[in-house]
């Protein structure tokens, strides 16, 4: 049994896919096409403190992912599944059949804990649901309240959720992942406290009672096994997830937000301020270098010499007298300089009068 059947999934895409895929589609349109945009931030290494936080969430990624398959030693035991039992088996012969499992024949501890736990369908249904640590560890639970089972479950659940958290808050912390996990730091936050939500939501709406009429150990449900692969894979993702988008907004790849105007004006101040020293330098050895040549000081001095005879028979001839005048007058409105000299010309009287007075 699952939570989304697959029929549940097509549905699911039908109505949800038309309005998700063009934003999709747009988002990959963007994101392709962002270097090419004016104030765009370029593309640069990954930068140290960056590459630390992605060191971190993969090894954490990785971790959970492990976790979250039904490996011996990594998930926990199910004596059913081990000993391929049904669930109206007698306890007697369930746990001489896990007895043979074990090294020298003989129940560990926890098994002895199990074994004094299952005395009715009722403690089997609440194993099935909320797991063998509920059984074996909780001192206050009991199978006459079924809800103490649950808050044992809930706090278990809690604690692993606030694990992830806690390394997500690790990760994009200003001392790990230095400035670059600022962006991402409450939306990690936001995300694993939505998913601990619907983590609880899950176990607390789950009725552990349906295994009941399962007569065959293919009809049972193995929910606290199946949602604890469901969580640390949800975790494997989300952490994947938040290394992903670190890593391209600390790249400047995608989610980089345009530097400010002022900081573009600035830069390209900078390089022309920069760009005007480096030719300013060039041009000042090159006259220092003809001052101390002979030869390049006549030729330097004749050919000043000459533009200023060349400019000024220029100067003196009569139609380019006139063309500077008609030029002038078309773009400068003498009429209008005129007027704004005039009422300017008024108002300092006035206010020169209006002091007198």
């Amino acid at each position: 049994m699952s939570i989304l059947s697959w029929g549940t999934i097509k549905s699911l895409i039908i109505v949800f896919g038309p309005f998700f895929l063009p934003k999709i589609i747009s988002f990959y349109r963007r994101v392709r096409h962002a270097p090419t945009q004016p104030g765009r931030q370029p593309i640069r290494p990954l930068p140290p403190a960056a590459s630390r936080a992605l060191v971190l969430l993969a090894a954490v990624s990785i971790a959970f992912l492990v976790k979250s398959l039904p490996l011996p030693g990594l998930a926990p035991e199910n004596v059913f599944v081990a000993t391929d039992s049904r669930l109206q088996i007698p306890t007697d012969v369930l746990f001489n059949r896990l007895a043979s499992l074990r090294p020298d024949g003989a129940l560990t501890a926890r098994d002895e804990s199990l074994r004094a736990r299952f005395v009715n369908l009722e403690s089997r249904l609440l194993y099935l649901a909320y797991g063998p640590a509920a059984l074996a560890d909780c001192a206050f639970c009991s199978s006459d309240e079924p809800s103490s089972y649950l808050c044992y479950a809930l706090v278990d659940v809690a604690a692993a959720h606030l694990l992830n958290v806690a390394l997500l808050a690790l990760a994009t912390s200003r001392g790990l992942a230095g400035r670059d996990g600022r962006p991402w730091r409450g939306k990690a936050i936001l995300a694993s406290v939505v998913l601990a939500a619907l983590d609880a939501y899950l176990l607390t709406s789950h009725d552990y009672q349906a295994n009941a009429r399962a007569l065959r150990l293919a009809d049972l449900d193995f929910f606290h096994w199946r949602t604890r692969a469901y969580r640390y894979a949800s975790f494997a993702l989300l952490d994947a997830g938040f290394a992903a988008a670190l890593f391209l907004s600390a790249t400047r790849r995608a989610f980089a937000s345009p530097r400010p105007l002022a900081e573009r004006v600035d830069s390209i101040n900078k390089n022309l301020a920069a760009g005007v020293r480096s030719r300013l330098g060039a041009a000042a050895i090159v006259k220092n270098a003809v001052s101390r040549d002979a030869e390049l000081m006549r030729r330097a001095q004749a050919y000043w010499a000459h533009e200023i005879a060349v400019m000024g028979g220029a100067l003196e001839d009569r139609e380019v007298v006139e063309g500077i005048k008609d030029a002038m007058e078309s773009r400068i409105d003498m009429k209008a300089i005129s007027a704004d000299a005039e009422k300017y010309a008024k108002a300092m009287l006035e206010s020169v009068g209006g002091d007198e007075e």
